[in-house]
């Protein structure tokens, strides 16, 4: 156990110089990092919420209007598949969660049912094969018959919502250009946002919570504002309200001309002619040809430009749009119009978000958990180091040059996965300091019976390596599974923890077992001893 081939040599003092190296640029600030050479490792450790402060938030997805959209488009669905198949139908509508039509003609009831029975979809399940489908086709009296949203379509469809509702908020902080956001899903509809370093809420709020769902819409010209607001309002047409102060009506047409979901970029500009800030966008083809098609038709009429109910701005059609491109002009402020082109940019979530819970971590907060973990650890290291000199001497100095090593492993494994350390994490680090000598307690006790049986200082060591290895990985690999166990099951900070913990692990086995061995066989094959300074 103590021979080390030249090959082990080389691999053992590699791995730890490239632990050590990988953690210099933690010493450093984030601009000299900047500055280094190419070859020289520049990744430093991410900390966590908790340690340099930021924002807090959780939200949580409005299934209801989850189900109320999918409602209204199963509605649609109905009514377009009854008439291409020259269906009469009447009392088409919405109740509960279900969609009712009445078929006017008995003869044609069967063929309806079977008509809308085709809209059915499979619902896929975990392991692959379908568990259903996400509507059910039933019938009732007087020729009604009932298009019923199932549990399972249900469930898939909140699913399918809130995953999306990731995708787009992480693409939205994403622009804000802040670092290592985290963004995941918890229980069955809601999802944590946690932005380290970012120290204004209200503009986060404002950029994860709003919906964003851009629409293009007519201006009703054929029905005065002040009618609708007495009540006649026709009914392919709805009331909304600008953002002005105070907020003007504008009666505008229920259909939608260009839907947001055809843009493919929007960035924030200046108006060539007033120099107010504006957002330009740029279509799809296919949004490009529907947008030249409504403004080439409606020439000298009012285009509402909509965004989550509220009028942003309703412009004359001057002349044709036939580019694929305009802009949407407003009260906007140079923020204001960054802010709506990283929305227009990321997309339109699929049902609004609310903010169940929100706190905001100051900085100062988070200088006092580092230095309170830094704290911990020095005075755990230095127990650590005192303890093994004072009952092992030499060789709890080997054992302590080992922790070193190990510790700048830990760090430079987390520097290299640019992981997230938080205050958990930092915890999972000191309670590493505490069992990292574990190994070589073992180790050093094995040796003392060996000596005890009368065995020679060589054969001692020898032993002592040979059968305390059994143990020391025994120990180790039941820990290493209950860190994975916390990993997938834990969430947060509990996952911060488990990483620290297991990297830990991988290392200490690493500094306690085979580098420390490699220091002790170099003191022997250079001392030759007669006895074990243990």
């Amino acid at each position: 156990m103590l021979h080390f081939s030249r090959w082990k040599i080389a691999v053992t003092l590699l791995i730890c110089l490239v632990g050590i190296l990988a953690t210099i640029p933690n010493f450093f600030s984030r601009e000299t990092v900047a500055e280094w050479p190419g070859f020289m490792p520049t990744r430093q450790l991410t900390l966590g919420l908790d340690l340099q402060g930021g924002s807090h938030i959780l939200l949580g997805v409005d299934t209801q209007a989850v189900v109320g959209e999918r409602l209204a488009t199963l509605r649609d669905d109905v009514r377009d598949t009854l008439r291409q198949a020259r269906i009469g139908y009447t009392g088409l509508g919405v109740e509960g969660n279900r969609v009712q039509v009445r078929v006017r003609d008995q003869e044609s009831f069967d063929e309806a049912r079977r008509r809308l029975r085709e809209l059915a979809a499979p619902v896929g399940s975990l392991f692959g094969d379908t568990s259903g489908n996400d509507i059910e086709v039933s019938s009732g009296d007087g020729g009604l018959l009932f298009v019923q949203l199932t549990e399972a379509g249900l469930n898939q469809r909140v699913s399918s919502a809130v995953e999306q509702s990731i995708e787009i908020v992480r693409r939205r902080i994403d622009e804000l250009g802040t670092t290592e956001p985290t963004i995941q899903r918890q229980g069955l509809d809601r999802i944590l946002v946690q932005v380290p370093g970012l120290q204004d809420p209200a503009r986060l709020k404002a950029l994860i919570g709003q919906t964003a769902k851009l629409t293009f819409h007519l201006v009703d010209v054929n029905t005065p504002v002040n009618d609708a607001l007495q009540g006649r309002v026709p009914p392919d047409s709805e009331i909304l309200y600008t953002q002005d102060d105070p907020p003007q009506p504008v009666l505008v047409e229920k259909r939608v001309m260009v839907s947001g979901e055809n843009l493919v970029d929007a960035q924030p500009g200046f108006d060539s002619r007033t120099n107010e800030p504006v957002v330009s966008f740029r279509f799809d083809t296919s949004g490009a040809q529907r947008f030249g098609r409504v403004t080439q038709q409606n020439v000298g009429r009012p285009f509402a430009i909509i965004l989550d109910n509220e009028v942003i701005s309703a412009p004359v059609i001057r002349e044709p749009i036939l580019g694929g491109s305009g802009q949407i002009s407003g009260d906007f402020t140079v923020e204001t119009a960054n802010d709506l082109a990283i929305l227009l940019r990321a997309g339109a979530l699929p049902a609004p978000l609310d903010i169940l819970e929100e706190r905001t971590v100051g900085p100062g907060l988070g200088q006092d958990s580092i230095e309170a973990g830094a704290t911990a650890a020095v005075i755990g290291t230095v127990l650590v180091i005192s303890f093994m000199i004072a009952v092992y001497g030499l060789f709890g100095l080997f054992a302590n040059i080992a922790l070193v090593v190990n510790m700048f492993l830990i760090i430079g494994v987390l520097s290299l996965l640019q992981a997230t350390l938080t205050l958990p994490g930092i915890a999972g680090i000191v309670l590493t300091i505490g069992m990292a000598v574990d190994a070589n307690v073992l180790i050093y006790e094995r040796i003392r019976e060996e000596q005890r049986a009368g065995k020679s200082a060589i054969a001692s060591i020898d032993s002592g390596y040979r059968l305390a290895l059994s143990t020391i990985l025994d120990a180790n690999i039941t820990t290493l599974i209950a860190a994975i166990i916390l990993f997938y099951l834990g969430s947060g900070p509990i996952r911060g923890f488990a990483v620290t913990l297991a990297i830990g692990i991988v290392t200490t086995v690493f500094t306690a077992y085979l580098f420390n061995r490699l220091i002790v066989a170099t003191w022997v094959r250079r001392r030759r001893p007669s006895a074990v300074p243990i």
